[in-house]
């Protein structure tokens, strides 16, 4: 997508990464620069470059401009100023080239104000006759006109009454029905007219009022009253507004009017105070209401028979698509053992739908079995996985997205059957999508990759591990970690290799050469990925090794349950040059068991969950990182095996355990033990992914170690939070901080107290007999007397120093 800057249609503005100016010797400030912004481009390196890196190439949305160019050279210019709104643009015609490299040299108009200056002289407006510019046929169009046609009534008297005599007499006029005709209104049902557009003015002027009234007498008769406002005349206004009574009762209560202006602002006038008192009933079915509902679920004897699912993934964009991985059910023994079986088949990725809960719709090649998976946040059909032996593999499923698009509308009720569900119920047999690039062995993880997370698309590293903005606003890299100890960062880029004689490269290429049915989004990566950040959580100079399991970016999970707080960015040692990673700042034993969830919360970023062994906790990112976590549970009666934060309630997350059960946890409910518990399936539960489908529908997709797919439904009272939950959580996350700041402070407390006993009690045993001190007690007797000499000379010499520069500034460094 590109967009033409109006008025200038040949000018394209364009995002160059650090990656594609140093190809192109286009470098900011370096190779161009504001006083020479130009720089010309062969059309060939381009096309070359968009060949090579395909979509990841900064030229690829301009792909059909620059080959439609008719020159041999394409002119980029450097807009320091962002005039066009990027870095960079570049032209795309011949003309606009030559008219920015050559511009027209301007007249010099400085002859026109040569000579004395004319004096103004003053010229009355002359009468001119009245041109129309079309304003009569707005004014015409506003007017308002009569389109209906009245109605006329004619009243008379019959003629043989005409000169007859009247006979006045009493009469009730409510008996009596020619004594009056009352036509009320009334709504006709044939037709109703809704008012689409109203017109209405206003004027301020004195408030006036008029109101009529009808008195009760034996006989009707009609009478009004006229009210008209009383005003003040120009002396008497002068009088009272410079009088001293009004101004002390204007300063008496000038506290309370400005009182009642702060509460007018505080308070929310427009607040529905009927739909919050409804929200806090806790739901219309009562009790009930709390439980998971059963809506689909989905298995295959086929694929899935004697194997369990690693890890769940629902389709970004796609309604009803969700995506599995599935594993060997063995042990390690069990592996070596069948190694050789293992070998011949690989567990695959299936897709599958809320439309044919029976057939997998899509299948994912995977070259091991895969333990993890993610989708690309920036392109949905980019998939990410992480396999048993440490491999990085990437999937593109473009070609794929009208199939489960018309798999997804064959659950809509529709009388016709997709072409795609007619394919699967002839072949029975799901569409295989082959992986595109699988990193290297060599520089892998010597492990199994346990978790991958995309980073986002705001941000990059670099080698160093320092962070810079993401230009290209894709997301191009992502993390892993593995039980070897270590994390990696992994760049989609291409890097740029060595280069090779000719003879080589002829030989590889011809050896290297992609099957038909394999897309080649990122054939430059197949084989020869490297990470471009390698983290050892090994303590830098020792043997201390750290098995990983999950982590938050910040936070890392072991193997063994302890909790790891480190950071990416590498540091250079002083001695040996080298670069090693910071050690582990802080190490807490929270967790009785292997952790297997570690997630922040979709609702406050610096709280984060971590669930293992039998009990989970809740941190505080920068807090109760360093000190402990704000919540920690007590022994549950099964091992928790997985978890998840709610989508769309704060204080509401969801725990699977080893016996099929779901705990629910409201932290506003209770803290202490789980909301609810409601059973599922009679195996453990591997995996938990709620998902929101609309407002009134949310989904949470349970998987278990039989390989069956569970999909529950979400109650109203699960799903829809009340009007101040965010806020009643957010106080309790900040009660638990000051409760766990007070007990920092009560232990250092303790421990003053502990070694001011302990010195105490030690003079106390080095006094001798007589009243003489021993040579231990003088000497640090001695060494205080420095310490406290040292003090006094240093604040000395500070105050010293602030009196010669009071006079120029007023900081002290």
């Amino acid at each position: 997508m590109f967009f033409i800057i109006s008025g200038h249609p040949e000018i394209f503005p364009l995002v160059l990464t650090e990656k594609t100016q140093e190809i192109f010797n286009c470098r900011a400030d370096v190779d161009i620069t504001a006083e020479n912004p130009y720089k010309l481009v062969n059309k060939e390196d381009i096309i070359n470059d968009m060949k090579t890196r395909a979509a990841i190439s900064d030229f690829h949305p301009f792909k059909k401009i620059i080959l439609d160019y008719p020159g041999e050279e394409l002119l980029v210019v450097f807009d320091r100023e962002l005039t066009y709104g990027q870095l960079f643009y570049f032209v795309a015609t011949e003309e606009a080239k030559e008219a920015i490299l050559n511009p027209p040299e301007e007249e010099d108009d400085e002859g026109e104000f040569e000579g004395v200056q004319e004096e103004h002289v003053y010229r009355p407006p002359v009468q001119k006759p009245w041109v129309s510019l079309g304003s009569e046929k707005e004014i015409e169009e506003e007017s308002v006109k009569e389109t209906t046609r009245k109605i006329k009534y004619k009243i008379s008297r019959l003629h043989k009454e005409f000169g007859a005599r009247i006979k006045f007499h009493c009469r009730n006029a409510s008996t009596d029905k020619h004594g009056y005709v009352e036509c009320t209104s009334y709504q006709d049902k044939h037709f109703t007219i809704r008012q689409l557009e109203k017109h209405t003015g206003t004027q301020v002027v004195p408030q006036e009022r008029e109101a009529g009234t009808q008195t009760r007498w034996p006989y009707p008769k009609n009478a009004t009253t006229q009210y008209y406002p009383r005003t003040f005349s120009e002396e008497e206004r002068e009088k009272y507004l410079s009088s001293e009574v009004l101004k002390d009762f204007i300063n008496s209560v000038a506290l309370q009017v400005e009182v009642a202006l702060q509460q007018n602002e505080i308070m929310n006038v427009f607040f529905d105070d009927w739909k919050a008192l409804a929200e806090d009933e806790s739901g219309f079915a009562g009790k009930s209401d709390v439980f998971l509902k059963e809506y689909q679920s989905f298995t295959d004897l086929h694929y899935l028979k004697d194997r369990t699912v690693s890890c769940i993934c629902w389709h970004p964009t796609i309604f009803g698509i969700i995506a599995v991985a599935v594993t060997e059910r063995l042990s390690y023994e069990e592996r070596v053992q069948h190694s050789g079986k293992l070998l011949l088949w690989k567990a695959p990725i299936l897709f599958w739908s809320f439309a044919d809960p029976i057939h997998p719709q899509l299948m994912l090649e995977c070259p091991e079995d895969i333990y993890c998976f993610e989708f690309s946040p920036s392109n949905p059909n980019i998939i990410a996985g992480g396999c048993m032996n440490g491999q990085v593999v990437l999937w593109d499923i473009s070609e794929y997205e009208e199939r489960l698009q018309n798999a997804k509308s064959g659950g809509s009720g529709s009388t016709k059957t997709p072409s795609f569900i007619l394919e699967q119920q002839v072949a029975k047999e799901p569409h295989l999508v082959r992986y595109c690039a699988v990193s290297s062995i060599e520089y892998g993880h010597k492990s199994v990759i346990t978790d991958i997370h995309w980073l986002p698309e705001l941000f990059e590293l670099n080698r160093m591990g320092t962070i810079f903005e993401n230009r290209a606003g894709v997301c191009i890299q992502l993390v892993t970690c593995s039980p070897d100890c270590t994390i990696y960062f992994w760049d989609l880029r291409a890097h740029r290799l060595p280069l090779q004689p000719s003879g080589e490269k002829k030989k590889e290429d011809k050896l290297v050469t992609a099957l038909p049915d394999v897309p080649t989004t990122f054939k430059h990566l197949d084989l020869t990925w490297r990470p471009l950040i390698k983290v050892n959580c090994t303590e830098f100079g020792t043997t201390i090794f750290h098995l990983i399991m999950h982590f938050c970016y910040i936070l890392v999970t072991l193997q063994d349950g302890e909790i790891l707080c480190t950071d990416w960015k590498m540091e250079r040692d002083g001695d040996s040059g080298r670069l090693f990673n910071q050690k582990p700042s802080n190490v807490h034993i929270i967790h009785d068991g292997l952790v297997h969830t570690v997630q922040r919360s979709p609702f406050f970023k610096d709280i984060i969950l971590t669930i293992g062994g039998w009990n989970f906790a809740i941190w505080k990112e920068g807090i109760t990182v360093c000190s402990g976590p704000l919540l920690e549970s007590s022994c549950a009666a099964k091992r928790y095996t997985v978890g998840h934060w709610s989508l769309s309630r704060p204080g509401v997350f969801f725990i699977g355990r080893e016996d099929g059960n779901i705990d629910i946890w409201d932290l506003l409910e209770k803290t202490h033990e789980a909301s609810q518990t409601q059973n599922v399936c009679i195996t453990l539960i591997t995996c938990i992914k709620p998902w929101i489908y609309s407002s009134k529908q949310h989904f949470l997709a349970i998987s278990d170690d039989f390989g069956t797919l569970h999909i529950l439904e979400i109650s109203w009272s699960l799903s829809h939070p009340s009007s101040n939950e965010r806020s009643s959580v957010l106080h309790y996350f900040e009660r638990e901080v000051k409760h766990l700041e007070y007990a920092e402070q009560r232990w250092e407390f303790r421990e003053q107290e502990r070694v001011a006993l302990e010195h105490e009690k030690m003079m106390k045993k080095m006094k001798v007999i007589g009243g003489q001190r021993s040579r231990e007690l003088m000497e640090e007797q001695t060494n205080q007397d420095y310490a406290e000499y040292l003090e006094l000379e240093k604040n000395v010499l500070a105050r010293l120093l602030k009196g010669q520069e009071r006079p120029t500034s007023s900081k002290i460094i």
